[in-house]
């Protein structure tokens, strides 16, 4: 499933494309077939992303709460899903105002959606795009994420 997210996202959002406006539903899962992929896991996937839009249009999303602090306790099954990097890489997004508290509990959401055992951090980087692609308000924050992953020299967290 994630696969089929990495496909849509480098093909679709990459290029500036709205998936939903320039596309049925039927047609892209045609398409997704021919690329390869399996019904039910492009079914999985379409879900994935009606559910990040829900999320998305949900009642105020993204509140301004940068100056707030708060402390995540992470449940077991997040914590089998997200390791020690993972959840210091949330952490560190936090601390520099990519993500706010609404940010990060729509990437945990996410995350735990997908079928993915465990993710690496290249994994939850690329979800951390997707949402910020999808919440209103936050391109300074997906802008960064971006430059974050494509200027990223090996060895260094941050610049």
């Amino acid at each position: 499933m994630f696969d089929i997210l990495m496909y849509l996202f480098e093909n679709y959002v990459q290029n500036d494309l709205e998936v939903d406006m320039l596309v049925d539903e039927d047609q892209l899962k045609k398409e997704l077939v021919l690329a390869g992929f399996r019904q039910a896991e492009i079914i999985k996937a379409l879900n994935w992303l009606e559910h990040l839009a829900e999320l998305r249009d949900s009642e105020q999303p993204f509140l301004d709460t940068h100056e707030q602090t708060s402390f995540r306790i992470y449940t077991p099954q997040e914590m089998e899903r997200l390791d020690v990097e993972c959840r210091g890489f949330l952490m560190f997004l936090e601390q520099i105002k990519v993500l706010n508290v609404e940010g990060r509990e729509m990437v945990i959401d996410r995350v735990m959606d997908l079928d993915e055992t465990s993710l690496t951090l290249d994994d939850l980087k690329w979800v951390v795009m997707m949402v910020l692609f999808n919440a209103p308000g936050q391109e300074l924050a997906y802008n960064q994420m971006e430059n974050m992953m494509f200027d990223e020299q090996p060895g260094r967290l941050h610049s």
